[in-house]
């Protein structure tokens, strides 16, 4: 049989970092057998993507069902699918691949190694080895979701010798015993009163000797596989190093360069950018041997299964102390990692659990027996023996609840437009995207809402001839609510990451309330990313003669906030449908049953609470004007005149071009819906329309 290489046709002319690469692969142990044993059509093909792990592998154990079927593993290094992927993840991605690998050669088996797009792998690898079947996880991130659906394209157009194309067996490993996705119930309430038993993981499954005769491919470094990606971007991508600086960082560096001066000390290095200092993660500034981390200032556990089930027994067993050096030092970066009450499992164990070394009901069979142990062989029912104990329960039933809300939105489409997620430093984010050409828009809602506030705005703008994305930021709607300190910097960095990493153009950023106001942070942190600036009753304040910002300090949220946040959402849950009307005084028909439905049951999502919190933290401190200073592109201000000392039942429209600000008063009349006035916002902020020039005759007012 031929030899496989795993490469593509276009990248035979490869740049020298490639050549390295392939240089490396040539070089590799070839795991051979005779091609005799290889039937038409009978090898099964496992493809890795976020499941490096044999423990409780479901797709693993029916490829090896059939004894006499050779098995073989494939990963394929695709930039789509690693695209949101930081230089820490690749590092532990490149971690847990070396130990699958040593552990599927453990069995006689390996790890073949591709590199490309993994519809042109997936179908070289299976002419050569005549596949009959692909094994790979199901997955909930759109852009993943993609590729998948363009291998299987790729497939069915293919052409084989033996005839048909193999079939594509997608698997999942739920957490939960369910039937049916369509059966189960978005309501977290119903959910739970349904108790649903838990699934048990499965055992490793004995592996078939590798029994073709390929080149298995060796790992690139963590140096090769950068400059990889970096080779494989497009135009398009190329600001994707814009997301290299926090938005705290370039605050601060805004600050120093208009003489702004703020309650944090500025710290320069001798590049002359404003970095963050990150403290040593818990270290204790000696070798840790056989450490379950990269360095010594990681915070995330890094390798393969046994070491992470090491790790997460030791996070367990954390009250009970220990002798040994590397629980020693996990137990060191718990106390660190620990920013709020059981935020620290996620932050160990995090990138584990998104690259599928450790699944999900390993992690909760493993904490829950420990739990029995603990207590003679009983689980109370009034809650765990131990703050880790809970912490990792609450991580995991939280994970699998937006995992089962994200595949049941790709199942069961609720709404006239696609719904789709992507991953963003590891938690799922809803959006949508509406409209194949014209300028790109972002819409953002409001504190407590989600996309669903735009519903019958997405299509009308859409129909306009614009492509419209709105997304469900971080903490509300459908998208994951975990257990992080929720702030304005925070969004704005979401914002950016979905603008570079999903949209891949700058955009007409249109805000409302808080949305507003983390629209005007991301214009003026990163301008290049907004075409302009539109402002639907933003949160926020306009100070005239700022020359002092005081910036919000992250820190331990305190209990009565947790108490406040309690009676807050059992206020909100009694009144949302009144509190709704309020926002919506000439029509309160539009405060239908679906949209108060989806508010209420947001509220019952494992984190709300958590969410709520953040508003007694708020700190709206930095003044509009200086964002809009920042941007210095067009924007515009929509703000009920309930707020400015004007008469009522106006609305004003603030346009402001740099240096000049011209504010234009009218009355809507009852014609005057969403549609029409969202639509108007965008037509008069479109420069080749409306140019700067015709504000000279509108009719202006002073401001307030």
């Amino acid at each position: 049989m031929a030899l496989l290489a795993l490469r593509l046709g276009h990248l035979l002319h490869a740049p020298p970092a490639q050549r390295r690469i392939r240089s490396r692969r040539r070089q590799s142990v070839v795991v051979s057998c005779s091609a005799a044993t290889v039937s038409a059509g009978a090898a099964a093909v496992v493809w890795f993507k976020h499941d490096l792990r044999i423990d409780d592998h479901p797709g693993l154990v029916a490829a090896c069902a059939e004894r006499r079927r050779p098995v073989v593993p494939l990963y394929v290094f695709d930039r789509r699918i690693l695209a949101g992927y930081s230089d820490t993840m690749l590092e532990l991605l490149l971690f847990a691949l070396k130990d699958l690998k040593l552990v599927l050669k453990s069995q006689e088996s390996d790890l073949l190694i591709g590199l490309g797009n993994a519809e042109d792998v997936v179908l070289k690898l299976v002419n050569e080895v005549q596949a009959g079947v692909i094994y790979t996880e199901e997955e909930v991130e759109h852009s993943v979701r993609i590729v998948l659906a363009n291998v299987e394209s790729s497939l069915s157009k293919g052409s084989f010798a033996w005839g048909e194309p193999p079939d594509m067996e997608v698997w999942s490993a739920p957490l939960y015993d369910y039937k049916s996705l369509r059966g189960l119930s978005t309501s977290r309430n119903q959910f739970l009163k349904d108790k649903l038993s838990m699934a048990a993981p499965v055992a490793s499954p004995t592996f078939p000797a590798l029994s073709v005769e390929s080149y298995t491919g060796s790992l690139p470094t963590l140096e090769e596989l950068k400059v990889f990606l970096e080779e494989s971007r497009t135009t398009q991508d190329n600001w994707v190093n814009i997301k290299s600086m926090s938005a705290r960082s370039i605050l601060k560096a805004n600050l120093n360069r208009n003489n702004v001066k703020s309650n944090v000390t500025l710290t320069v290095d001798n590049g002359g950018n404003v970095e963050d200092i990150t403290p040593n993660a818990g270290s204790t500034g000696r070798k840790i041997m056989d450490s379950m981390f990269a360095s010594e200032s990681s915070l995330q556990v890094r390798g393969g299964t046994d070491l992470t089930l090491d790790a997460l027994a030791a996070y367990l067993k954390y009250l009970e102390g220990t002798g040994k050096a590397n629980w020693q030092e996990l137990h060191d970066k718990v106390r660190f990692a620990e920013t709020r009450d059981g935020a620290s499992f996620y932050t160990l164990f995090g990138a584990a659990i998104q690259l599928g070394v450790i699944s999900r009901r390993r992690v909760y069979h493993e904490t829950i027996q420990y739990e029995r142990d603990r207590n003679a062989g009983f689980l109370s029912p009034f809650g765990y023996s131990t703050p880790t104990v809970t912490s990792a329960v609450d991580a995991i039933c939280s994970l699998e609840w937006y995992r089962l809300l994200a595949l049941k939105s790709q199942v069961c489409i609720e709404a006239t437009y696609p719904l789709n997620f992507w991953r963003w430093k590891g938690y799922l984010i809803q959006y949508t995207s509406v409209g194949r050409e014209g300028p790109a828009v972002l819409l953002v809602h409001g504190f407590g809402a989600s996309l669903q506030h735009f519903r019958d705005n997405i299509g009308s703008i859409a129909d306009e001839g614009h492509r419209v994305w709105a997304i469900t930021l971080l903490g509300f709607g459908r998208s994951e609510k975990p257990n992080v300190d929720y702030s304005e910097l925070l969004w704005s960095e979401l914002l950016r990451d979905f603008i570079v990493d999903v949209v891949r153009e700058p955009v007409h950023l249109v805000g409302n309330s808080i949305g507003g106001y983390i629209c005007a942070i991301a214009a003026g942190l990163w301008p290049s990313l907004a075409n302009s600036l539109i402002l639907l009753n933003s949160a926020g304040s306009v100070v005239p003669s700022y020359s002092f910002i005081p910036l919000s300090k992250e820190g331990r949220t305190l209990w009565l906030s947790g108490l406040q946040a309690r009676l807050l959402l059992l206020f909100l849950r009694s009144r949302a449908g009144g509190i709704l009307k309020e926002y919506y005084p000439t029509r309160t028909e539009r405060v239908d049953k679906p949209l108060v439905d989806e508010i209420i049951r947001a509220s019952y999502d494992p984190g709300a609470k958590t969410v709520i919190e953040s508003i007694f933290n708020f700190n709206l401190s930095i003044p509009l004007n200086f964002l809009f200073d920042s941007f210095g592109g067009e924007i515009l201000v929509i703000q009920k005149s309930i707020f400015l000392d004007t008469e009522p039942g106006f609305i004003i429209l603030s346009m402001h071009y740099i240096s000049t600000t011209a504010f234009i008063k009218f009355r809507p009349t009852e014609s005057t819906n969403h549609r029409g006035l969202l639509w108007e916002i965008m037509r008069r902020t479109s420069l080749s329309v409306w140019p700067p020039s015709p504000l000279q005759k509108e009719p202006s007012i002073s401001t307030p």
